[in-house]
């Protein structure tokens, strides 16, 4: 049997790992205009870097499941752990765009397995009876990495350089590795495992089509490119023929037993919501807060940090109570704070003061850490042990599609209400509006010279970014209220079959 302190030593080392490759997925956006600058390259090409990551990532996770049953738990994640650690030195020491690039498309392709099997290690690790705080330390790292992300960024750009975004992998890496090469035991190898070729191929081109269509579209104005359409034609062409090719090969790439298990498809479906949700706002709020109300990047950081906190708090209260409620108790009252401050949220304005941005990211956190962990617990409640290297890959996957979705639906929104909302505003800047002859019309947005003019315009341009921001925030308001009915695909009973721990 495995032992209390085996255990903690375990966890401690794939946490590392977790949260070092979780940091990685927001920690470079706020560095991008300053590597933009030192690699001398146009904003599209800056893009590259988050999204030759997210690409690779997408794209490898679905081979975890395999490789750790091909190769071995143990051997996969020791190759992650160094992989990754040498590409971020790559990305640190980078002197072109190719160049980084190319780091960053390494980094994606180790980095893509380290979560899954995190999860994975810690619900074999564990006894199923402590699931629920094994699944809170794993949120820990999970859902705090990407809200901290920018926060230690945007410290290290600031005071170093945004090399040391990179860099700062190095240490993590190497006490993971440590960590994990002392006491992690292999787990058994079955050689005679078959690879679905044909059925991973399928895949890849589908994740990869997909996530390139949302990363281009808004900047290619969506189905008006040429170039859109046809990667969104290959995305669902090749999602399809996996589909059909999964349900009629002998040995496919994902058992179809994962999507008869009620539990772990609706948590799945809830997961990519919420990753729609969190790191949507993640990516809608340092703009906000740098270009309309004029925060330094270092303030930014700050100022979301009570986001991390609060996911902190949420998750470490559902290690304590989760292994004795049913996790629908947490996930429900975590919704509803979620929803709650996310509607505080669509009642921002220009003069919105650093406390309410404070108390709604703390109240938001809070929400997601009560809802992450026990939707992770009840994902695999029911799965059969053999299944879960394959069930935290696909998990993994869902909610990082989820992600990339809500993000690019925000972004475009808010370019397209953006610019909806300045051709509504800007009628009313008219000699013949009666508001403008009123007294207290500010004097330097009279329409008497051109730099009165240019300052109306300034103006108008702020008020429709900021009515841009709020809308979005209220649609995801709504996309959590019309989420919620899902709760009621989970199923109450547990699995009789033994779901106990396997111990390494």
């Amino acid at each position: 049997m495995t032992t209390a302190a085996h255990r903690t030593w375990v966890t401690i080392a794939v946490m590392a790992a977790t949260v070092m490759q979780a940091i990685d997925t927001t920690i470079a956006n706020v560095a991008l205009p300053h590597m933009q600058g030192a690699l001398s390259a146009s904003f599209d090409q800056i893009a590259w870097v988050l999204t030759s990551y997210i690409v690779a990532s997408a794209i490898c996770i679905p081979l975890t499941g395999f490789l750790a049953a091909r190769f071995g738990r143990k051997r996969v994640f020791t190759t992650a752990v160094i992989g990754f650690t040498l590409a971020s030195m790559l990305c640190g020491a980078a002197q072109s765009l190719s160049e980084i690039v190319a780091a960053r498309l390494l980094q994606g392709v180790f980095g893509a397995a380290l979560v899954p099997l995190s999860q994975a290690v810690l619900l074999d690790t564990w006894p199923r009876e402590r699931h629920a705080s094994a699944m809170a330390w794993w949120g820990v790292g999970v859902m705090v990495g990407p809200v901290l992300g920018p926060t230690l960024g945007g410290f290290l750009t600031e005071y170093y350089s945004w090399r040391w975004v990179f860099f700062i992998n190095v240490p993590i890496g190497a006490l993971a590795w440590i960590g994990v090469t002392v006491f992690l035991s292999e787990t058994p190898i079955d050689r005679e495992r078959r690879f679905d070729l044909f059925g991973f191929g399928l895949l890849a081109v589908a994740i990869g089509a997909l996530q390139l269509c949302l990363d281009r579209g808004q900047t290619l104005d969506w189905f008006a490119s040429p170039e859109i359409v046809a990667e969104a034609l290959v995305a669902a062409l090749a999602f399809y023929m996996f589909i059909a090719h999964m349900l009629t090969h002998r040995e496919p790439f994902f058992e179809p037993a994962l999507f008869r298990d009620r539990n772990f498809i609706a948590a799945s479906t809830f997961a990519l919501v919420i990753g729609m949700v969190l790191l949507s706002t993640i990516a809608l709020l340092p703009p906000y807060l740098q270009t309309l109300l004029g925060y330094p990047v270092f303030d930014v950081g700050v100022l979301l940090a009570s986001r991390g906190i609060g996911s902190m708090l949420g998750m470490l209260t559902v290690g304590r109570v989760g292994d004795h409620v049913h996790p629908l108790t947490l996930i429900f009252p975590g919704m509803l704070l979620t929803c709650g401050s996310l509607y505080w949220m669509s009642l921002f304005d220009l003069d919105t003061t650093p406390a309410l941005i404070v108390i709604t990211g703390f109240i938001q956190g809070t929400g997601i850490g009560l809802i992450f962990v026990p939707l992770s617990t009840s994902a695999f409640s029911t799965l059969a042990p053999q299944l879960r290297n394959e069930g935290t890959a696909l998990y993994s996957l869902t909610r990082n599609i989820g992600s990339s979705v809500g993000i690019s639906i925000v972004t475009s929104l808010l370019a397209r209400n953006t610019q909806a909302n300045h051709a509504s505003l800007v009628q009313y800047a008219s000699p013949l509006n009666p508001a403008t002859q009123m007294p207290g019309y500010p004097e330097e947005w009279s329409l008497h010279s051109t730099a009165t003019i240019a300052a109306l315009e300034h103006e108008v341009s702020r008020q429709s970014q900021m009515l841009a921001y709020v809308q979005d925030f209220r649609m995801m308001l709504w996309l959590c209220l019309l989420a919620m009915p899902l709760l009621l695909l989970f199923s109450r009973g547990r699995r009789r079959a033994d779901t106990a721990a396997i111990v390494d």
